[in-house]
């Protein structure tokens, strides 16, 4: 049984690669069984309530909790009422479709009169190396999202791998799969969270955020210490990754779990999200994601989405790549032979700041490889810091031809060198002056030195005098009277000084600044000004970097889910995006988009600002918001089926060709006669 899609609801889809979480002792140790992590799930009601009726969907307030204590552990909902129950079996929980390059469903690892060999989900070819199946899904209690009085709860299906791999076996091929799979399964689900080991995850991680580009959905990748111990972290870790899916958009992110540091000493958090259930410290970079009492966010750390792109999936990397790491005594002669053909890509580990021993036979080799086309990128061997060229010993691994790396880390560095070399548009000299680029956010930019704190306030109270002005200008009515200006005599500065008046600080000045801004962004993207718009997002810079110096906790833009062109509205949840397609200010909405709005963003009614363009048949608002990859998610697609059903019934040509650009399948008799119509998205 497929369900549609709730308002409410959040899917998310959970590829189940391997890992410790779905293991057993076995007689050699832990082995994976199949299926035993969805059966384990199924079991437990904090992550499948299909009812409603568990501790955890009535536990948020004293009343709630005894009127399920009442009832003796059971809610009074319509479901149970009606005599349903939690279904029994596998085979009974309703579906989702998904698909994968690989067939779904059929375990080599059943024993073939286990129960689950009769009932495991059955798939079918509807492609070239592509497979369907409805698998079963499970529901989390429904509990408040995060900064809103609304439930919501996260229906999730798992795709397991068949056979479930070991970290350590992890290739090139099975990054390019999980990609490919979440391409093909983009446009049905909210969000993703990948099941991995721990040995290899900081190079999956590192792989999957140059493999998927333009993304604009969040990908959490998780491994845990067996689900089946009693003592285990597993359960905090899969429901706080089911969490940051199913209730936060995070563009261009990849999570990672970890039990502890020395499960994994080298990651960069820049290109992937942190979620850390224990206090821990990221060598370069701070956490974009804390889990703890509270989920918190760095908002001014995530890198969004600016450009006008669809979502796709590279699925080439070049397998000729490796890792030198330089030692004392290293000869000339040992870096050619490390060189040669095939390789085309060499990631090599220096010492300290990127120096490098200074003997002609090791400079000499590492400069003919260069010359040869081999890309030879420098990074350091320390847990912390950057190559740079502050050293003589360092120039010169310039001057042979070495990119420097900046701050990346092994895994990084080498998977975005396969990325790139996997690229064949790209030239030598290209692919070098890339690695030296941010992509993903996997070094660190250069920052200008701030300024002095009195200019800082000064220009801030300048900023805010703008900033009412815009109020005033856009609230204003429409009138025909000419507008008359008066322009007081400024106040003599001495005369001034002898009031002893007293000054705003820096961050007094950018708070008012933040509290003002969404206001305005929202009534400038409703009129579709695009002065008042430009002014807004080209001030936030300087407001949050104003604020972050401060020790005084005061609202800031980066606190804002997604930054102040995601801002939401109280009342309706909308962002300005939201507003922008609703008028159908194309122009505005072109704006939001390359400055990072989330285009998949859904508002407190479920809908994305792809519904309300075509809701109000803005047709170029349309083409721009799909061109940066839009689609209908959430209660967007039984409205928009209604709709287009209304629209068959008048003869609504017009209207039908727009549902059908946004996705919508209309089958042309049913513009003929209303009873055959047949919808489907």
């Amino acid at each position: 049984m497929e369900l549609p899609q709730q308002g409410d609801e959040s899917r998310v889809l959970v590829i189940y690669t391997g890992g410790t979480i779905g293991m057993l002792v076995g007689h050699q140790g832990y082995v994976p069984e199949p299926y035993f992590l969805t059966e384990t799930l199924r079991s437990q009601s904090r992550f499948h309530d299909p009812l409603q009726d568990s501790l955890f969907s009535h536990s948020g307030t004293v009343q709630g909790f005894r009127n399920w204590s009442r009832a003796g552990g059971r809610s009074e909902s319509p479901q149970r009422n009606s005599g349903s129950s939690t279904p029994a079996t596998l085979q009974s929980l309703p579906t989702l479709p998904v698909r994968s390059t690989r067939p779904i469903g059929h375990s080599s690892g059943l024993i073939p009169d286990s129960p689950l060999s009769k009932h495991h989900p059955r798939c079918k070819q509807i492609a070239e190396d592509v497979y369907e199946a409805h698998l079963p899904s499970l529901v989390t209690p429904r509990v408040k999202t995060p900064g809103s009085s609304l439930g919501k709860s996260i229906r999730y299906a798992i795709l397991e791998w068949n056979p479930l791999l070991d970290s350590s076996n992890i290739d090139i091929s099975d990054w390019v799969r999980i990609a490919t799979e979440i391409e093909l399964n983009y446009s049905h689900f909210d969000a993703f969270v990948v099941l991995h080991g721990t040995d290899t995850m900081g190079y999956t991680a590192s792989a999957l955020s140059f493999l998927l580009e333009d993304l604009g959905k969040t990908i959490l990748t998780g491994a845990q210490i067996p689900l089946s111990q009693l003592r285990n972290d597993a359960t905090d870790n899969l429901m706080g990754a089911l969490s940051i899916a199913g209730n936060y958009i995070i563009p261009g992110a990849v999570a990672l779990f970890l039990v502890s540091w020395d499960d994994l000493p080298n990651f960069d958090t820049r290109m992937f999200l942190v979620l850390q259930p224990y206090p821990l410290q990221s060598p370069n970079f701070s956490p974009l994601v804390k889990v703890g009492i509270d989920i918190v966010v760095n908002w001014n750390d995530v890198i969004r989405q600016t450009g006008l792109r669809r979502f796709r999936a590279h699925k080439e990397m070049s397998s000729h790549v490796a890792t030198l790491r330089l030692f004392p005594g290293i000869s000339g002669a040992t870096i050619k032979g490390f060189c040669q053909s095939p390789i085309r890509g060499v990631v090599l580990e220096t010492f300290g700041a990127g120096n490098a021993p200074q003997r002609r036979d090791v400079l000499g080799a590492l400069k003919e490889a260069c010359d040869r086309g081999v890309v030879i990128v420098a990074i350091t061997q320390c847990m912390k810091g950057a190559v740079s060229d502050d050293y003589e010993t360092g120039r010169t691994l310039l001057q042979a031809g070495v990119v420097p790396g900046i701050d990346m880390t092994p895994e990084c560095a080498l998977t975005k060198l396969a990325y790139l070399l996997g690229k064949p548009e790209l030239s030598i000299k290209e692919v070098r002056d890339l690695m030296g680029a941010p992509l993903r956010g996997e070094l660190t930019r250069v920052s200008a030195a701030p300024s002095g704190n009195q200019g800082q306030v000064d220009q801030n109270m300048d900023q805010i005098q703008l900033v009412l002005s815009q109020f005033l200008r856009l609230a204003r009515p429409p009138s025909h009277v000419p507008h008359i200006t008066f322009t007081p005599d400024p106040v003599d500065s001495e005369s001034s000084k002898a009031t002893a008046p007293w000054t705003w600080t820096a961050a007094e000045a950018a708070s008012t600044e933040a509290v003002l801004y969404p206001s305005l962004m929202h009534l400038a993207a409703g009129r579709g000004d695009l002065e008042t718009l430009t002014h807004c997002l080209g001030s936030a810079t300087s407001v949050d970097s104003t604020i972050a110096t401060s020790a005084t906790e005061v609202p800031k833009y980066g606190l804002m889910a997604g930054g102040i062109v995601n801002c939401l509205d109280a009342g309706s949840g909308r962002s300005p995006l939201h507003v922008a397609a609703l008028n159908g200010h194309t122009k505005a909405v072109n704006l939001l988009l390359q400055s990072g709005a989330l285009v998949h963003l859904r508002d407190a009614m479920g809908h994305t600002a792809l519904y309300y363009a075509a809701r109000q048949g803005h047709q170029s608002t349309i083409e721009v918001l799909i061109q940066a990859g839009a689609s209908l998610g959430g209660a967007d697609e039984r409205f928009a089926a209604f709709l287009a059903r209304e629209a068959a019934h008048n003869s609504d040509h017009e209207a039908l060709q727009i549902w059908k650009q946004c996705g919508v399948v209309v089958k042309v008799e049913s513009i003929v006669s209303p009873k055959t119509v047949d919808i489907s998205s």
